[in-house]
């Protein structure tokens, strides 16, 4: 009987710190998610997706982790997850949904599914140019040569001027 309560108890335990991992850290890879899907803030559909299915994983391997950044898996998943679903996308030669794109007005929605998964794992979550190349699969050298030539793209002036960066104050 004192062995099933403190199961018991362990399980109440660990959902709780699910719970509060999800609390904490479903904003910030909510933003992740709409920055890689390149999608309006405020109707992220495919971002909302990938975000629930990173937390169901992450929920599922929650025993597993142990001493493991959750954050970090959660995130790992939703990279995954999003680079999948483009390459899926484009094998089956459909094209993305780009009314999201169209509309969100933001300075990656112009870049490759490729550019923008290195650009925002690099420069938005501060991913060391190997652990990027590993996880999606690429070469150190190409995830540099793809960083190098997004960061380019996104400075580069368009007609009327260069390109106000979000958060940048107004010149």
């Amino acid at each position: 009987m004192r062995h099933r309560h403190q199961h018991g108890s362990q399980d109440a335990h660990r959902a709780a710190e699910f719970d509060a991992f999800a609390a904490g850290a479903g904003g910030r890879l909510l933003h992740l998610a709409t920055l890689l899907t390149a999608e309006p803030a405020d109707a992220n559909p495919r971002a909302r997706r990938l975000l629930v299915d990173a937390l169901a994983h992450t929920c599922a391997a929650w025993r597993q982790l142990h001493g493991d950044d959750p954050y970090a898996h959660a995130r790992d998943r939703l990279v995954v997850r999003f680079a999948g679903d483009a390459w899926r996308v484009w094998r089956a030669k459909v094209p993305l949904p780009r009314a999201g794109m169209q509309r969100s007005g933001t300075v990656l929605a112009g870049l490759t599914t490729h550019e923008r998964l290195v650009v925002v794992l690099r420069l938005h979550e501060g991913v060391a140019e190997e652990q990027a190349a590993a996880l999606l699969g690429l070469s150190e050298h190409r995830v540099r040569a793809l960083c190098a030539g997004a960061v380019a793209e996104v400075l580069r002036p368009r007609r009327g001027g260069p390109v106000a960066l979000p958060g940048a104050a107004p010149s």
